[in-house]
């Protein structure tokens, strides 16, 4: 895999990864590392919270898929991570049509199937809002 983008910046901390699709969970990890960033995935958000709540000071954005298995779906872990650490960035995914109006204020929906560059305009609008990156 190779991600061709022009002024990605260094990304200090982590990268939450909520997938419960173990190969879409790797190529995601995947990504997220060859942009940079240190990746820390989860196949439940209830697990990503719990996680959180021990080690929240070093996480930069969460990306969440919608409809994982446990108590918590990706849209309610946002709305959680959100309320608790404003300063948490986070990308909602979903193979499922989601009503625009439930995907929670400033996080970016993706829909599945989502590409690389989708994801890596993603990270960087949110990680980096004032330093445009370039396709090479």
């Amino acid at each position: 895999m190779n991600v061709n983008w022009k002024g990605l910046l260094p990304i200090h901390g982590e990268i939450i990864v909520i997938e419960d699709d173990p190969t879409l969970r790797s190529l995601m990890e995947d990504i997220v590392a060859e942009i940079g960033a240190k990746v820390v995935a989860f196949d439940t958000a209830d697990d990503a919270l719990t996680y959180l709540l021990e080690a929240h000071d070093q996480c930069r954005l969460v990306i969440a898929d919608h409809g994982v298995p446990g108590q918590i779906q990706g849209t309610e872990f946002i709305e959680m991570v959100r309320g608790r650490w404003p300063s948490i960035a986070a990308i909602l995914t979903s193979g499922y049509q989601i009503d625009p109006v439930t995907v929670p204020p400033a996080a970016i929906y993706l829909h599945k199937p989502w590409s690389l560059d989708d994801l890596v305009i993603a990270v960087a609008s949110l990680l980096q809002p004032n330093h445009p990156i370039r396709k090479i």
